[in-house]
């Protein structure tokens, strides 16, 4: 009876993944909207970000921290693509973030389901179940009346915050094709996101007219103890964010890391309206993000009943990805 109180390891690895994740996502994007506010080169900031994940597993690797593989060619042509869309995604993410608040932000990205339902259906997986798909559009509904109601409507964010949305989902559904992380621990996968993500972003801020000034404006802003903490914090936050993502896609069920995204959602968005200005609050912007919410919540509870109603079906679900 004593051995029942304890907490077996595996239980234990499955609830710290998840917990840990949804605080890392969370505090990701408040991190991240205090450097961009202050530093608008968003993709020099994550081209460091990858640099930094991606030296601290090479160096840990070396010196027999982790005993993470080296590249191998063939897994690193396989990842390539969905590399590439996970950056893009995460690039227009902090590009977004420039004009659009965290309520906001985060009402949009919750369009990606939608995007990844119509995407499915043209590929030929057929129509979701009734509550899966009236649960999407509720949420999709949200977004639009949150966005009428928004009187700090940035034209430009909302643009980037949509193209990540598209970007998002055409990486879900290359992981999901390609099953990106098959044999390969978390570590493992992040050190070849990151390895890849290399050339695609160097090339990006050069063409983008972003370096070399955005170096040199960094170098004389971290002049600033208060950024260059906050900037610190932001890299070491990116490894973080990667590594829990990666641990709870592998570790838990879908179910698991679907709630969590949705939990994270919710936190983010009530603290969203008091930790930044920029913030309106009108009836309308309040009531399209308390849809949108209930959507994602529906959201959650329609995918659990699908997920008891197969309880064999061992198919990775997109949504173990959102970020």
């Amino acid at each position: 009876m004593e051995g029942q109180a304890e907490m077996d390891p595996s239980s234990f690895l499955s609830l710290f993944a998840a917990v840990s994740y949804g605080i890392a996502s969370m505090a990701m994007v408040f991190i991240n909207k205090a450097v961009i506010m202050q530093y608008s080169s968003s993709m020099t900031l994550l081209t460091l970000q990858q640099l930094a994940t991606a030296l601290l597993i090479f160096f840990g690797r070396r010196m027999g921290y982790t005993k993470a593989k080296g590249i191998d060619m063939a897994t690193g042509k396989k990842l390539l693509p969905v590399s590439l869309f996970y950056n893009a995604n995460v690039a227009f993410a902090l590009a977004s973030l420039k004009g659009v608040n965290i309520p906001m932000y985060i009402a949009i990205k919750r369009l990606t389901p939608l995007a990844v339902l119509i995407a499915g259906y043209f590929s030929g997986k057929g129509r979701p179940t009734t509550q899966v798909a009236f649960s999407v559009f509720l949420t999709a509904a949200g977004c639009v009346i949150a966005a009428v109601g928004d009187f700090s409507f940035d034209l430009f964010g909302y643009g980037m915050a949509l193209t990540s949305v598209f970007f998002q989902t055409m990486y879900l559904v290359l992981v999901e094709k390609s099953g990106a992380n098959d044999g390969l621990s978390s570590v493992e996968i992040m050190f070849y996101n990151s390895f890849l993500s290399l050339p695609f972003l160097f090339f990006l801020i050069v063409v983008t007219g972003e370096f070399p000034s955005s170096m040199s404006i960094l170098l004389a802003k971290c002049s600033y103890l208060s950024f260059l903490l906050i900037l610190i914090i932001s890299l070491v936050m990116g490894i973080v964010l990667n590594f829990t993502m990666f641990l709870c896609t592998i570790v838990n069920s879908a179910l698991t890391t679907t709630i969590v995204g949705v939990l994270k959602g919710v936190a983010s968005t009530t603290l969203g309206f008091v930790l930044f200005g920029g913030v309106e609050v009108h009836g309308l912007n309040v009531t399209g993000l308390v849809v949108n919410t209930a959507g994602g919540v529906w959201y959650s509870y329609a995918k659990y009943q699908q997920k008891k109603a197969k309880p064999s079906k061992l198919m990775p679900d997109l949504e173990a990805h959102r970020k």
